[in-house]
């Protein structure tokens, strides 16, 4: 059964960084998008950033500049490297990743969900 692991996630200091990391595992075959979302206290969860097969990325406003995200296609590996990180970005971090691979009943189209990391920004 296709699935997300991620991992990376932790405690940091305000203007701190921190690097998460998300992989697909399973029969896989193709990945389509894979992004990062978070969801702070309170709050509905919100698009990070997402990166495409090809390489297109899309950040939303309040980690540009500041997170890059990537992709190691052989590894079915995302990445979100956080910088100048602010209390604001504390949350707890989701990977998600549309991709065919093979299900229980055959190849079909998954959009699959990681379990989260929290990210704390605190001194």
């Amino acid at each position: 059964q296709v699935q997300l692991v991620e991992s990376g996630g932790g405690l940091v200091q305000p203007g701190g960084s921190l690097r998460l990391s998300c992989t697909a595992s399973g029969v896989i075959f193709s990945i389509d998008v894979m992004g990062w979302y978070r969801q702070a206290p309170g709050k509905q969860r919100e698009l990070v950033a997402t990166i495409t097969s090809g390489g297109s990325t899309n950040y939303a406003d309040s980690g540009k500049g500041r997170f890059t995200i990537s992709s190691d296609n052989a590894k079915n590996t995302v990445y979100l490297q956080m910088s100048s990180l602010k209390s604001e970005d504390t949350a707890v971090y989701y990977c998600k990743v549309d991709l065919v691979g093979r299900g229980e009943t055959g190849y079909r189209y998954f959009e699959l969900w990681g379990q989260g990391t929290v990210v704390t920004v605190s001194s």
